[in-house]
């Protein structure tokens, strides 16, 4: 009776990702959203690359290492770190501008975004990271104009970015 109901069950959950599939939505990102779901607090407000209409509308603060961020940052952003990062670096920031803080994959810029938000900031974290932005195929930037790179922290990591070319 057991190993009916786990053949079952398996059954089960291969028609569902069958579905899913077939409907757009890929195991691979299925995988990703439970990983994002598991990083971020409920009560953290995200924004999706595709609810910003404009960056300019946001300071923009990369959490990632400078390391990360030389390869490839979105557009006007300031790289602030995590490592060292330190609440005297909000005193270039303007208070009644909202703030986005992004890293690779949302976890490091959530803590940032935390510190911000308890010294009055309004702070968005970016939902998935650089990774959500370059996969939805939004413009990464180096010191020289658009690039295609982006740092994945690590090869294991590297698994969540499915456009652009990986640098660990």
């Amino acid at each position: 009776m057991v190993k009916k109901m786990k053949s079952q069950a398996i059954r089960l959950c291969l028609v569902v990702i069958f579905l899913w599939v077939g409907h757009g939505v890929s195991a691979q990102s299925l995988a990703y959203e439970t990983l994002l779901s598991g990083l971020y607090d409920d009560d953290f407000p995200t924004l999706m690359p595709s609810e910003i209409k404009s960056l300019s509308d946001f300071q923009i603060l990369d959490t990632r290492e400078k390391e990360e961020f030389e390869v490839s940052h979105l557009k006007g952003a300031i790289n602030v770190g995590y490592e060292n990062f330190s609440s005297s670096q909000l005193s270039q920031l303007d208070p009644k501008k909202p703030v986005l803080v992004y890293c690779t994959v949302g976890a490091r810029s959530q803590d940032i975004g935390k510190k911000l938000a308890e010294q009055g900031f309004q702070v968005f974290n970016l939902y998935g990271g650089i990774f959500q932005w370059v996969n939805d195929g939004k413009e990464v930037y180096d010191q020289s104009g658009k690039t295609n790179r982006v740092h994945t922290y690590n090869l294991a990591w590297s698994i969540w970015l499915e456009k652009g070319e990986k640098v660990y």
